[in-house]
């Protein structure tokens, strides 16, 4: 079967999403999970431990509280709280912590952060999955037991204000509600007394890092003050009591049980001890049954060889001492002997519930190894199979032979699936934990070996047909050009370094610096190739390399597929060579300036937004520019680069998009300084702002014009196949409405990045790719380069706290999660969008055939692909590093979404240019 580079590429891309799509799935655990189903009645609960009496303890015990106030407070860091800050701050928390009735802890939240998971986690005392972190956007009703939905099945009356997080996580729950910014109701009193005692309790759901972020895993996202308040807990004079260290999720536990509440049953928390510790010996043995009795169901539920843990064991034997001590009770025996045995049960209770839990803990920090090595076969097979491609794409090949059809009627197919089908078999019914593969139905399960199989039938084809051809890729790679040039080779070995930087956790948390770096360097490469063309070369050698006489065009080319000197494309006039003098005068110094210039702008850029771990924290212009004080030279810059943004963009558009692009850069404005971000100057300081809904709106209108234009164009140049401008000015509309989409979504004081990545994608076409003349293959990886340098340009890193999600709320009153998804996504990847747009414009404008966009397709599908399926190895041996869940993971997802976008780019570029390919076929045949 006969398939187009870019085709063939754009096929591949698509096998490798779903091949990580696979194995993120077996590579973010499932949290444990209680078998018994939540709407089901409630179990009785476990009856008090007795050896040879009888008891009447089969209840579940008096609440020790009437009434519990939670006060949430949103990122809300321990030292907030304790310390010097909080006495400051909160003086009164601070009295109460030091002499009143409380208990303090630093509570430890697990990553992710974030606001929703962390409501999960202390509600229903389990550990929400890491990619829960996707769906705090739109939280979904929280299906799982918790400690609202005791609450409202013992017929306990709740009321709620504030975040509406909780109304969309517990809906139908509270019978006074209120999910506005209304947090203060003075109508609200109460006088009434009660037999027992209230609670507050006052407690953050994650922390903030020192730049007022979060969702990663360091010290100060991840430490938050838990105090609880009531009267039950008076101290006697002289008693101290610091701040003790427990774990989020022991929050649901304590609050069942001083609610009088069964605890979730998927709670992995225990028993805060000091709450009780004032209770009767007996109750207080209770409580810490009960609490075991829970855990350990879970244990059994989840683990299978759970008789061999310890704290299963740590149990048993508590619960055996516990029976005796709950005779002796019985007989009266008021000796030493009974308090001592009750406090050694209340030990052992303690470290088996300490043990159980992180038995919990770390079960669901298991892998679907299963799901991970399946998905990772796929991506390695796609990746092979483009590296084994890529000798005829650097021939230039138009079409790749692909042998599909031989591989699927031959024997190995068959044989390969019924092996694997055999090891499929085998695996889920042999498997002692979940695995995501064994859950889906036998056709889509079949679905994937089929898909494997074939892979690899291919691939053993493809080698084969090398072989036979002696057509090796390390006998056939310098066939197709001279050599490598300098340049050339700083990309390779650049890019090879990159990947091999990505198995340390510094690296990743640092990576933009590599990007800087690299960058960087091939400014000062390309400065010296200029030097060297320029001045190390004679006129004749000049002559050779910038000009080519007529009836040769394309002859002297060093590359064989350098843009901008080959044969022109049908209906492209011909640009006819550069006159050796016109590169003397001031395009001379321009190309000279060039390198440098680039190199100033980037340098500029990188004092916007500090980034990573090691320079976030410290002040940069971004910062100095957002601060309240500096709002109006922020607004000068705004419009400054909106006003260059024009400019730039402007030139090759038609007269009705630059209307429309010049209305909706007003338009943005406007919508900026209507949500108070910049101001007018006859704009007075304190005015009222607004949601900017009409603004953005507004806005939206010109971006889906602009796009509409250039489909339009696009799709009239499929009819008209000689009209090669229909296409690059379609292009261009489509590059231009995507600009404008950036401009509004990103925030002003990154206008700037926008600005300059323009100016330096200007730069670049005029003065660096047209005059040295680089091929195909260098010209893509350094749109690629430059895309990841301005994803970080932007403030972005491989942390999920740096998401401005704020972007996916531009213009919609209420959360639509398609739209939302869309915009938040763009909003983030805007650097390497941009840049690719940009190099399907090029090409498509100086590319001398219509096979060009195929390979630069072909080759940014490659560069895409090598990290990811290098990545996936990495996090898969290194999945039980420390770092896992705080660096390797987050990363993971990013490179997961960045190649979701190529395969994305890459299928609607091939779509078009495919188009090309049919209507020239069409055209020759119709010739003939």
């Amino acid at each position: 079967m006969r398939l187009g580079s870019g085709a063939f590429a754009a096929s591949c891309v698509a096998i490798e999403v779903l091949g990580v799509a696979i194995f993120l799935r077996g590579f973010f655990p499932a949290s444990v999970r209680s078998s018994s189903r939540t709407g089901h009645q409630a179990e009785p609960p476990a009856p008090e431990p007795l050896a040879g009496a009888n008891s009447n303890w089969t209840k579940l015990p008096l609440p020790l509280f009437s009434k519990a106030v939670i006060v949430l407070i949103d990122a809300l860091r321990d030292d907030f709280v304790f310390g010097s800050k909080g006495a400051r701050y909160m003086p009164f928390t601070t009295y109460l912590m030091g002499k009143g009735p409380s208990h303090s802890f630093v509570a430890e939240a697990k990553p992710p952060t974030v606001t929703m998971p962390r409501i999960k986690a202390l509600m229903t005392g389990s550990l929400p999955g890491f990619v829960d972190v996707i769906r705090n956007l739109n939280s979904p009703a929280l299906l799982e037991d918790n400690v609202i939905r005791q609450a409202k099945a013992a017929g306990k009356r709740m009321i709620f204000y504030g975040d509406e997080t909780w109304l969309k996580l517990f809906p139908k729950h509270f019978v006074e509600y209120d999910g506005t910014t209304s947090f203060f109701v003075s109508d609200y009193t109460e006088e009434r007394e009660t037999l027992s005692p209230n609670l507050l309790v006052l407690c953050g759901d994650h922390g903030m890092s020192e730049t007022g972020s979060h969702g990663a895993a360091s010290a100060e996202e991840v430490r938050t003050p838990l105090v609880l308040i009531s009267s039950a807990f008076e101290r006697k004079p002289g008693d101290i009591r610091y701040p003790t260290q427990v774990q989020q999720t022991d929050l649901a536990a304590t609050l069942a049980i001083g609610l009088g509440l069964p605890i979730p049953k998927d709670s992995i928390g225990s028993l805060l001890f000091p709450v009780v510790e004032r209770r009767p010996m007996r109750e207080q043995l209770r409580f810490l049954h009960l609490n075991a009795v829970q855990l350990s169901r879970l244990l059994q539920e989840n683990v299978p060889s759970y008789e061999k843990d310890p704290g299963f064991e740590q149990f048993m034997m508590a619960e055996r001492l516990h029976g005796n001590w709950v005779r002796l009770h019985l007989e009266e025996d008021h000796s030493g002997a009974l308090f001592n045995l009750g406090t050694k049960v209340a030990r052992q209770y303690l470290g088996a519930l300490r043990t159980l839990s992180l038995a919990l803990s770390m079960h669901v920090a298991q892998y679907d190894v299963y799901s991970m090595a399946v998905g990772t076969i796929i991506v390695l097979e796609a990746l092979t199979l483009l590296l084994l491609s890529t000798p005829q794409v650097l021939h230039r090949r138009a079409e790749l032979e692909v042998p599909l059809s031989p591989a699927m009627f031959s024997l190995l197919f068959y044989l390969m699936f019924l092996i694997l089908s055999a090891i499929h078999v085998v695996v889920c019914t042999s498997v002692e934990s979940s695995c995501y593969l064994c859950s889906l139905p036998w056709l889509a399960a079949g679905g994937v070996m089929v898909l494997v199989s074939a892979l690899l039938c291919v691939i053993a084809s493809a080698l084969a047909r090398m072989v036979m051809d002696s057509t090796l890729p390390w006998k056939s790679a310098a066939r197709p050009c001279s050599g490598w040039s300098e340049v050339g080779l700083l990309l390779l070995l650049g890019t090879v370094g990159h990947v091999l930087s990505l198995g340390a956790s510094s690296f990743v948390e640092e990576e933009h610096q590599t990007w800087y770096f690299l960058v960087n360097t091939l400014c000062l490469a390309l400065s010296q190739e200029t030097c060297r063309s320029y001045f190390l070369k004679d006129d004749s050698e000049l002559q050779h390399r910038f000009h080519t006489q007529p009836g040769t065009v394309g002859a002297t080319c060093i590359q064989q597929d350098c843009v901008a000197c080959e044969a022109p494309k049908a209906g492209q006039a011909g640009k006819g060579p550069c006159p050796s003098g016109a590169l003397r005068g001031h395009t001379h110094w321009a190309v000279l300036a060039g390198p440098w210039l680039v190199l100033a702008f980037c340098r500029l850029l990188r004092s916007l937004n500090h980034t990573g771990v090691q320079g976030a924290h410290r002040p940069d212009f971004g910062h100095w520019l957002t601060s309240s004080s500096h709002k109006m030279e922020l607004s000068c810059l705004a419009a400054l680069s909106l006003l260059m943004i024009f400019i730039l963009v402007q030139r090759e558009c038609s007269l009705m998009s630059k209307v429309a692009l010049a209305l909706g850069l007003v338009g943005i404005f406007c919508y900026r300084a209507a949500i108070g971000n910049l101001l007018f100057p006859w704009q007075p300081a304190n005015k009222g702002i607004s949601k900017g809904i009409l603004e953005a709106r507004f806005v939206y209108v010109f971006v889906l014009g602009i796009l509409f234009t250039g489909t339009k164009d696009l799709l009239k140049s499929q009819v008209i196949a000689a009209d090669f401008k229909v296409t690059t000015v379609g292009l261009w509309e489509l590059y231009s409405g995507l600009v404008l989409l950036a401009a509004l979504l990103l925030r002003p004081h990154n206008l700037p990045v926008l600005a300059f990545s323009l100016l330096i994608q200007t730069i670049m076409t005029k003065f660096i790719w047209k005059p040295l003349k680089h091929n195909v293959a260098e010209i893509t990886v350094m749109h690629y380069w430059f895309g990841q340098a301005f994803f970080y340009f932007q403030g972005n890193s491989n942390n999920i706290a740096t998401i401005d999600i704020s972007a996916g709320f531009v213009g919609l009153d209420t959360y639509m999660e398609i739209p939302a998804t869309f915009l938040t996504v763009f909003g983030t990847y805007v650097g390497p969008v941009l840049w690719a747009a940009h190099l399907a414009h090029f090409l498509s404008a100086e590319a001398s055939s219509d096979s060009a966009m195929d390979r630069a397709c072909f080759c940014y599908v490659l560069i895409c692909s090598v990290p990811v399926a290098t990545y996936i190895i990495l996090v898969t041996s290194l999945r039980y590093h420390l770092f896992i869940w705080s660096v390797f993971s987050p990363k993971l997802l990013y490179e997961g979404m960045h190649l979701l976008i190529t395969a994305t780019l890459c299928v609607l570029f091939t779509a078009t240019n495919q188009a090309s390919h049919t209507r020239a076929w069409m055209k020759m045949n119709a010739g003939k």
